[in-house]
């Protein structure tokens, strides 16, 4: 879990660490520009229930925290969303980041193989160890890289 801190007196900003890595660059290239905006987001739900928003300006100390040592790897269209909202009159709203999962191979009754197309997925957090798809059991293909 990250941490945004942002001005002097306010409470540390909680944010999992794969948003908030997402969430910087975008922040960051708007400041870089100058410019003003507000973030919003839904409170975690080991929070009172609602929403917050920020105004953000280049003037205002502001800091990233992030758990993980290591940087993530960014997703393009994640970004590319978040930019977009945050050039609205909105201004960002921190949302998932959408998967496009394509076909995953299910295995029959008699061990062929079907494709069942998801589509798009929307998570904050996903760690699958094991996926059932009407009563089928997902694996992994052998030949992927």
């Amino acid at each position: 879990m990250g941490t945004i801190y942002y001005g002097g007196g306010g409470m540390p900003i909680h944010i999992e660490d794969r948003a908030l890595a997402h969430l910087k660059v975008v922040i960051a290239t708007k400041l870089r520009r100058d410019e003003s905006f507000t973030v919003s987001w839904k409170h975690p739900d080991d929070q009172p229930r609602g929403r917050s928003t920020i105004w953000l300006h280049p003037s205002i100390p502001l800091r990233f925290v992030f758990d993980d040592p290591e940087p993530t790897e960014l997703s393009r269209a994640w970004i590319e969303e978040l930019a977009n909202s945050a050039s609205s009159t909105g201004g960002i709203m921190l949302i998932a980041e959408h998967f496009d999962t394509g076909p995953v191979p299910v295995l029959g009754a008699e061990g062929d193989s079907q494709d069942v197309t998801l589509g798009n997925v929307d998570v904050d957090h996903l760690d699958v160890e094991r996926l059932t798809v009407g009563g089928t059991e997902v694996t992994p293909s052998d030949d992927e890289d």
